[in-house]
């Protein structure tokens, strides 16, 4: 293998993506995110479904407001990892689809999650008003399953 060339400032090789790309090893291709461990009965049905048809995913759980470092370097790393798209879950404000789609060009599918006022409605609202240029695809409210059918289906094609 040739030598890379390195950043001067950082030292690190510059094309990491493609050594990467080169290793064969059973990686996630699609990542779970939820904002809260209490979302993960909800989020569950998209797993499901990836697994019945045989596509590894990860789940991890991180909040948009809480942690939006922890968001963006998961995102932002994302097709370095791997991952081909992401589905994530929220209820209330439902920032992390949206924030998650500002951090990578990976397709972010929204699952708006039922909240204890406005039957989840806020979540839907706020999972579907994004603004140009950061599209987020988006289910049903608990819509967890069909995100993994879609997800499926945007892999295969």
């Amino acid at each position: 293998m040739s030598e890379q060339p390195r950043s001067p400032e950082t030292g690190i090789l510059a094309s990491v993506e493609e050594l990467f790309r080169e290793v064969e090893v059973e990686q996630p291709q699609v990542g779970i995110i939820m904002g809260s461990e209490s979302d993960k009965l909800a989020m569950q049905p998209a797993g499901q479904v990836l697994e019945e048809c045989g596509v590894r995913y990860e789940v991890r759980v991180m909040s948009a407001h809480r942690e939006p470092e922890v968001v963006s370097d998961y995102c932002g790393s994302a097709r370095m990892r791997g991952l081909r798209a992401i589905i994530a879950g929220a209820g209330m404000s439902a920032a992390l689809p949206g924030v998650a789609a500002a951090h990578t060009d990976l397709p972010v599918i929204a699952v708006p999650l039922l909240g204890e006022s406005l039957g989840g409605l806020d979540a839907l609202l706020s999972a579907v008003q994004m603004p140009p240029g950061v599209p987020v695809a988006c289910v049903a409210i608990n819509g967890a399953r069909n995100a993994g059918i879609l997800a499926t289906r945007m892999l295969n094609n």
